[in-house]
């Protein structure tokens, strides 16, 4: 039986072109390989995928196939020894089956409305400088909810240091000198905070400080009434019926917090980009959402197909994140027709998924319709990976990517400032807009016109 042809590009230039040009390199790559490749990063081969087939059988077949915490275990920095991506089996389970439910359903309707009124309050503080850079502006919106979401957090002089501290451990592990100490681990010393990986590891040090005190003093004043998912967590049993320690509470919020934040900031600075890129879509959408009439409730809005297809579309063509979490071959087995042998690494790439012509006619092209005409299987549109490890806000970042939208759009014109496309950027696990989307904005002039809408969620 075969197995998968290798990439037999150095380890080194592999990751200066995915650095630099990465959908380029992944779609050259594609086009000599196919559906199936490896590529090897030192002596450890990776099996890459993209056929929805496959990927069904990485994400269902769980039993040949695993998704082991340790090879998460990079992610630790940021996300503790116990958090999710780092935890297995029925751990893993019982604990993301504690988190899920602040993401999806009357607990995440709540959020609607904060939602809504953190667009206005930040937008707002923009318009007089007619000029701003949409990443960060996003950011500030996505970081400000999971904080609220996660922490219950609104204000106080814990929330003004997380506030600073959580943009900037990202910031800092996207930098460049920080990318090339992932490659070279000896660059990882610390010599105090002002070399690269020092700095790194105070900042660590500071939120996980700052996050271990929060839990200690939530879980003396024991207020049940609060709905935030550090609050349950301290009430929550584990797998054994015991109360979980200060530091699991602590390394369990970790990773929701940094996904609410990070990845549906991405997401929606895409989607900013996209609407205003595209004046047809903008205006498609506008007449969609003057549908719903004065002040439509959030619940309304997040449910307008037009609206919905736009964001699957955004999602598509720059997924935030290239590839799936890495699966583990545990014993024999065949996928494709290949032969793999326990301890292979498997990686699905959602990008090349995402852009298979036998799925998505003419890939490059923004197409929100290709959505409403059909409806794709959670192996050929998964954005946010799939399986045990799909992404945990994945949920309440599209919730937010909707919200968001429909209020800049009603309450603000906005224009970009380049003609030129936006530029795709891989830094980490994330694909960025590389220039950060500049926008010009001004306040909204409502019209006395059935096309106009009012402003929302106000």
């Amino acid at each position: 039986m075969k197995i998968p042809e290798v990439n037999y590009i150095p380890l080194w230039l592999n990751i200066i072109k995915i650095a630099n040009d990465p959908l380029n390199h992944l779609d050259a790559i594609a086009k000599q390989y196919g559906d199936i490749f490896i590529i090897k990063f030192g002596s450890t081969p990776i099996v890459f995928l993209s056929n929805p087939q496959a990927i069904k059988q990485i994400f269902t077949n769980t039993k040949e196939i695993n998704s082991p915490g340790e090879l998460n275990e990079e992610m630790a920095l940021i996300t503790g020894n116990q958090g999710l991506l780092q935890l297995d089996g029925l751990r893993h389970k019982h604990r993301r089956k504690l988190i899920m439910p602040a993401f999806h359903g009357i607990k995440m309707q709540a959020q609607g409305k904060l939602i809504c009124d953190l667009t206005k309050k930040v937008m707002d503080q923009h318009l007089g400088r007619k000029t701003f850079i949409a990443y960060p502006t996003i950011e500030e919106i996505t970081l400000q909810v999971s904080m609220e979401v996660v922490l219950g957090l609104r204000e106080g002089e814990r929330y003004e240091k997380l506030k600073h501290l959580l943009p900037n451990i990202l910031k800092s592990m996207r930098s460049p000198i920080m990318q090339i100490t992932s490659i070279f681990p000896f660059l990882q010393r610390d010599l105090g905070r002002w070399s690269p990986w020092g700095y790194l590891m105070h900042l660590r040090q500071e939120i996980f400080q700052l996050l271990y005190a929060e839990v200690q003093e939530r879980r003396q004043q024991a207020d049940t009434s609060r709905t935030d998912i550090l609050s349950e967590l301290i009430f929550a049993r584990d797998e054994m019926g015991e109360l979980m320690t200060d530091e699991e509470v602590r390394d369990l919020l970790l990773s929701p917090l940094f996904a609410a934040q990070d990845a549906s900031g991405v997401a929606i600075t895409w989607l900013l980009y996209w609407v205003h890129h595209l004046p047809q879509v903008r205006e498609q959408l506008l007449q969609e959402l003057a549908s719903l009439g004065d002040s439509p409730d959030p619940m309304s809005i997040a449910q307008l197909p037009y609206l919905s297809a736009v964001c699957n579309e955004a999602l598509r063509i720059y997924p935030t994140q290239l590839f799936t979490f890495p699966r583990r071959v545990e014993s024999p087995t065949e996928l494709m027709g290949y032969a793999l042998s326990p301890g292979t690494l498997l990686m699905g790439c959602i990008y090349l998924t995402h852009q298979r012509q036998d799925l998505y006619s003419q890939p490059k092209q923004f197409q929100p319709e290709r959505f409403l005409e059909k409806q794709y299987s959670p192996y050929e549109f998964f954005p946010f990976g799939g399986g045990a490890r799909t992404c945990i806000g994945a949920a309440l970042a599209v919730f937010e990517m909707k919200l968001l939208l429909a209020t800049i759009l009603s309450n603000y014109q906005l224009t970009l400032v380049k003609k030129q496309p936006e530029q795709p950027k891989f830094e980490g696990l994330m694909c960025y807009p590389a220039s950060g989307v500049k926008m010009r904005i001004s306040a909204k002039t409502p019209r006395p016109s059935a096309e106009t809408s009012a402003p929302l969620c106000v």
